[in-house]
């Protein structure tokens, strides 16, 4: 069972017949056009941030268990995400960042 809401065809007509009550025929269409660009402008944005987010460099496993090596950390049954988490606290407590 999903955890949101859903809306059917009727919760739809309902909302339009209120929309249409409140602000009247000749509003509606402008404020559907500014809902729509809203819509657009949020899609476009959360685009931008996906795409910074996989555009970020990353590090292979076996390069960051190098590194970690050679700053004297020890790599057996740690993942990836605890290495570089030990890597870059071993490296700011070394002030190489």
């Amino acid at each position: 069972m999903p955890l949101g809401f859903q809306i059917g065809p009727t919760e739809i007509l309902l909302l339009i017949v209120i929309a249409l009550i409140l602000f009247g025929p000749k509003k509606l269409p402008e404020l559907a056009k500014a809902a729509g660009e809203a819509v657009r402008i949020f899609r476009e944005e959360s685009q931008k941030i996906v795409s910074a987010e996989e555009s970020k460099p990353s590090i292979s496993e076996e390069e960051l268990k190098k590194l970690a090596e050679k700053l004297g950390i020890s790599t057996e049954g740690k993942s990836k995400e605890q290495l570089a988490e030990e890597v870059i606290k071993k490296a700011k407590e070394q002030g190489l960042i």
